[in-house]
Protein backbone atom coordinates (compact mmCIF):
# COMPACT_ATOMS: atom_id res chain seq x y z
CA UNK A 1 0.00 0.00 0.00
CA UNK A 2 3.22 2.32 0.24
CA UNK A 3 4.00 2.29 -2.92
CA UNK A 4 0.88 2.67 -4.04
CA UNK A 5 0.31 5.92 -2.14
CA UNK A 6 3.92 7.39 -3.28
CA UNK A 7 3.06 6.55 -6.21
CA UNK A 8 -0.57 8.27 -6.13
CA UNK A 9 0.57 11.67 -4.80
CA UNK A 10 3.92 11.77 -6.97
CA UNK A 11 1.65 11.32 -10.07
CA UNK A 12 -0.58 14.24 -8.95
CA UNK A 13 1.84 16.39 -7.58
CA UNK A 14 4.35 16.04 -10.64
CA UNK A 15 1.62 16.24 -13.24
CA UNK A 16 0.22 19.87 -11.59
CA UNK A 17 4.27 20.67 -11.71
CA UNK A 18 4.27 20.17 -15.32
CA UNK A 19 0.75 21.78 -16.64
CA UNK A 20 1.86 24.91 -14.52
CA UNK A 21 5.63 25.04 -15.58
CA UNK A 22 4.77 24.06 -18.98
CA UNK A 23 2.27 27.41 -18.71
CA UNK A 24 4.42 29.40 -17.68
CA UNK A 25 6.89 28.80 -20.53
CA UNK A 26 4.54 28.54 -23.00
CA UNK A 27 4.83 24.94 -24.25
CA UNK A 28 1.81 22.26 -24.56
CA UNK A 29 1.44 20.27 -21.47
CA UNK A 30 2.76 16.56 -22.29
CA UNK A 31 0.84 13.80 -19.91
CA UNK A 32 3.16 11.28 -21.23
CA UNK A 33 6.15 13.50 -20.04
CA UNK A 34 4.72 13.95 -16.86
CA UNK A 35 3.51 10.09 -16.21
CA UNK A 36 7.57 9.42 -16.84
CA UNK A 37 8.77 11.86 -14.33
CA UNK A 38 5.84 10.82 -11.73
CA UNK A 39 7.72 7.25 -12.39
CA UNK A 40 10.91 8.43 -12.04
CA UNK A 41 10.24 10.33 -9.12
CA UNK A 42 8.47 7.54 -7.03
CA UNK A 43 11.53 4.95 -7.84
CA UNK A 44 13.63 8.43 -6.34
CA UNK A 45 11.55 8.73 -3.46
CA UNK A 46 11.67 5.14 -2.40
CA UNK A 47 15.38 4.34 -3.08
CA UNK A 48 16.01 7.03 -0.70
CA UNK A 49 13.76 5.93 1.96
CA UNK A 50 15.47 2.57 1.60
CA UNK A 51 19.03 4.08 2.01
CA UNK A 52 18.82 6.44 4.46
CA UNK A 53 18.80 4.79 8.14
CA UNK A 54 16.10 3.90 10.44
CA UNK A 55 18.04 4.33 13.75
CA UNK A 56 20.30 7.19 14.80
CA UNK A 57 23.79 6.32 14.42
CA UNK A 58 26.65 6.10 17.17
CA UNK A 59 28.76 8.73 16.08
CA UNK A 60 26.82 11.63 17.60
CA UNK A 61 26.09 10.07 20.80
CA UNK A 62 29.09 10.39 23.77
Amino acid sequence: MRFFWTFFWAFLLIHMATYVVSSMVGTAYSFTTATILAVAGTVLILFIAAVIPNEPTSEGQH
